[in-house]
């Protein structure tokens, strides 16, 4: 008999997606999750290999790696550009660094295989609360991407975002109530110029992280 899996989680290999995991497998166990990750053309694919020592530090023996390599010849940003310049022009809602429609193509296809595993959910650590100013980030997003990919796949698919109404301050808090703050801090890769840990300390992902820490820590 086929094994059914419980969730399916995108993992990026950075403090959200990690988070992500780790409550889905206190959740349901390793056992029952499975992670997916995508190389779309970012400049540092050093993530996937940070997402696969993640996926095997949680314990999850499930982990698929999906090429998506028609990205760049449909949009082009600073997270595929490695000439361009990350920044965060005043007045620009989002960083040059804005991957457009990102999370939808996650989504769907994380969804068909969570629906080949028989799960019922599919897990991403996007924010509205803290976040860049990412419109595939917020939750009516979400929310109508699920929708429409229940419909798509006739199947009961449930989009979960635990992270949708917290800060990363309130993240920084629960990754230290897991008991994973070491790794999250130390051994995931959320910088844009492809630096693990505290990464560079000046692109808007570190700047973010670096003061939701600094919260974190006054009100320990």
């Amino acid at each position: 008999m086929k094994k059914e899996y419980k969730a399916v989680v995108v993992l990026s290999g950075g403090q959200d997606s990690a988070t992500s995991l780790a409550l889905a497998v206190r959740k349901y166990g390793a056992d029952n999750v499975a992670a997916i990750t995508f190389e779309y053309g970012q400049r540092h694919c050093l993530e996937t290999k940070y997402a696969k020592s993640l996926a095997k530090k949680f314990g999850v023996q499930t982990h698929k790696t999906v090429r998506m390599d028609f990205y760049t010849s449909i949009t082009d940003n600073a997270l595929f550009n490695a000439s361009e310049r990350i920044v965060k022009k005043k007045g620009d809602k989002c960083p040059s660094t804005v991957v457009e429609g990102r999370n939808a193509f996650f989504l769907l296809a994380a969804s068909v295989w969570a629906k080949s595993l028989g799960a019922k959910e599919v897990h991403i650590g996007v924010s509205e609360t803290d976040f860049s100013g990412y419109p595939d980030c917020r939750e009516n997003f979400v929310r109508a991407q699920g929708r429409a990919i229940r419909l798509a796949l006739d199947y009961p698919i449930k989009i979960v975002a635990p992270f949708m109404h917290m800060t990363k301050a309130q993240e920084w808090a629960l990754a230290d109530k897991l008991g994973i703050l070491d790794v999250i801090k130390n051994e995931t890769l959320t910088c844009y110029n492809g630096i693990p840990g505290d990464g560079c300390g000046k692109c808007p992902a570190c700047r973010l992280r670096r003061r939701g820490y600094r919260e974190f820590l006054k009100s320990r």
